[in-house]
């Protein structure tokens, strides 16, 4: 049998098993080691998958002087950039999850670093290998729409504000805008073929996260659990964003996206409290179009999808690119955009006007 591939993963919490789920389906692959700067948590984390043969560090910085090929990096939002730049000048292809990082600036030093490595680099966006988001991405590039000019993302949870280290903005950053708007982001630019965002206006707000009618660590809430934001395309194409935690909602609306000659609606999945698209989960799909003059409306049958399966296709499509030399299967390419994004809204709630975006970097 050829050589596995040498996986290392730094970062040993909760989204670090989807990742070690997946690789173990591969025969392909080995699972070196991993990191975590929590004393013992590595270790613990392949003691739970029977891996006594994995090596446990507790420093990114240790593990990257194993013999590997690639990592996953699994940290919390604050720790992508540098572990992301380590993991490139060592020579490792990376996938790193969702969100890229916290600001341009962060984006660009990634960007920079990628492109000196010559690694691939892949953004971890699982609900693109959805049948049902593919769907909408492939009715929308036929034409049927016709040109898009105005795409609502929607979703939200009712009641949904995680913890752990989501709710601190020393280790999350931002809230529900990176933990699951991110994700709303990358479908609608997704489908429409990620054109480049030109101005920002947001607000954010943390009414239910830091009130402990509603939420038990508000003392430890430092973060957005609401966020809405009026972006601003090239191509005359507005994208109008809204994305919750929690809320007195059950959704701040379905998934819109309007063209000059048909329009796509992708309602949110039927799930109380916790409903929203960002695992891949979608509602009732349907296409407003005129038949012989008159409007009409057409169902689009959709499939089952499987929220794992997504998962493990995401980190299978990571690994073949790497065996077979190929592109990064989510490229930075496109996810710098939804970044600006993530740091146009940002800026704009703090400074309270609209903003432009910063990816003057890409022209240098």
């Amino acid at each position: 049998m050829e050589k596995k591939l040498r996986i290392g993963i730094i970062g040993c919490g909760g989204i670090a098993h989807a990742h070690m789920n997946a690789y173990i389906r591969m025969p392909d692959v080995e699972v070196v080691g991993g990191a975590d700067i929590v004393p013992g948590k590595a270790r613990k984390f392949f003691d739970e998958y029977e891996k006594p043969e994995a090596l446990a560090f507790e420093s990114a910085a240790e593990l990257l002087k194993c013999d590997l090929d690639a990592v996953s990096i699994c940290t919390y939002n604050t720790q992508h950039e540098v572990c992301a730049i380590e993991a490139l000048e060592k020579g490792c292809h990376v996938l790193l999850e969702k969100p890229m990082c916290l600001s341009m600036k962060e984006a660009a030093n990634i960007y920079a670093a990628e492109k000196k490595s010559g690694k691939i680099l892949s953004i971890g966006f699982q609900p693109r290998y959805g049948s049902n988001f593919r769907q909408v991405k492939d009715i929308i590039s036929s034409g049927a729409l016709g040109d898009v000019y105005y795409v609502q993302t929607g979703g939200g949870r009712r009641r949904g504000i995680p913890g752990r280290t989501f709710i601190d903005k020393n280790t999350a950053g931002v809230g529900a805008l990176a933990d699951i708007g991110c994700y709303a982001i990358d479908f609608a630019m997704n489908s429409i073929g990620y054109p480049k965002p030109l101005t920002v206006s947001a607000v954010t707000y943390d009414y239910f996260g830091k009130n402990p009618k509603y939420y038990g660590e508000h003392e430890r809430f430092s973060v957005d659990d609401f966020s809405a934001a009026f972006i601003r395309l090239e191509g005359g194409i507005t994208l109008d964003f809204r994305m919750s935690w929690a809320m007195h909602m059950d959704t701040t609306g379905d998934f819109l996206f309007l063209g000059k000659e048909a329009g796509l609606k992708v309602k949110q999945p039927d799930i109380n409290l916790w409903g929203g698209a960002w695992d891949g989960a979608v509602g009732e799909i349907t296409l407003f179009h005129d038949m012989l003059g008159k409007p009409t409306s057409t169902i689009i049958p959709t499939n089952d999808d499987v929220k794992s399966d997504m998962f493990y296709h995401k980190v299978r499509a990571f690994v073949d690119a790497v065996l077979t030399g190929g592109k990064a299967p989510i490229p930075t390419s496109e996810i710098l955009y939804n970044q600006a994004i993530i740091d146009g809204i940002i800026r704009s709630a703090e400074c309270g006007h609209e903003v432009e975006t910063d990816l003057a970097f890409l022209n240098k």
